[in-house]
């Protein structure tokens, strides 16, 4: 529970470590009644009697207008540095903008942004796409921004780039490119 003007606005708390400690932090996205959505990242710890106590790790800026929302859908080491990345789609109806972002001390700093991509649909309750590594090179699977191309991302010279991995028919199109097969 958060107190207002914050609300967790998701589907499901994500479990990943993005620390590289071998432990999971939560990420989750987190809304602000003015301010939008931002990616949050959080630490399950326990007080000194040993209850458990939340912490925020670490957090993107909110998008900056209200009844945003964004979808994370995975994370990877996208850019060989050796530290993951967290992937997600902001606004995935009106901007359709996929942002890549890593921890930096107690903030989720943008690596790189890529336009046209989506990963949900009003109406649909899951996040669609994914992260695969296929041969070494981690990319992220995303529709085209009118749902009609499977589109890979990939990190390439400093920045995101993509590639079309053919017709998107059917939602689980998109779970099928996951398995390195196109």
């Amino acid at each position: 529970t958060l107190d207002a003007p914050l609300v967790f606005e998701d589907a499901a708390p994500r479990l990943w470590d993005i620390t590289g400690d071998g432990q999971p932090e939560i990420v989750v996205v987190q809304s602000h009644e003015t301010k939008g959505a931002r990616l949050t990242a959080w630490e399950l710890g326990q007080t000194a009697s040993g209850a458990p106590d939340l912490k925020l790790l670490a957090s993107t800026d909110f998008i900056g207008t209200r009844f945003r929302w964004l979808a994370p859908f995975g994370i990877g080491d996208f850019t060989g540095d050796g530290a993951v990345e967290i992937a997600y789609v902001e606004t995935p109806h009106l901007g359709k903008t996929m942002r890549l972002v890593g921890l930096e001390g107690n903030r989720l700093v943008l690596r790189g942004a890529l336009q046209g991509l989506t990963n949900h649909r009003i109406g649909e309750e899951n996040i669609a796409g994914g992260v695969r590594s296929c041969d070494g090179r981690v990319e992220a699977i995303l529709a085209s921004g009118d749902w009609r191309r499977i589109v890979a991302v990939s990190w390439q010279d400093d920045g995101l780039v993509s590639r079309d991995l053919g017709a998107l028919d059917r939602r689980q199109d998109l779970t099928k490119a996951l398995t390195c097969a196109r």
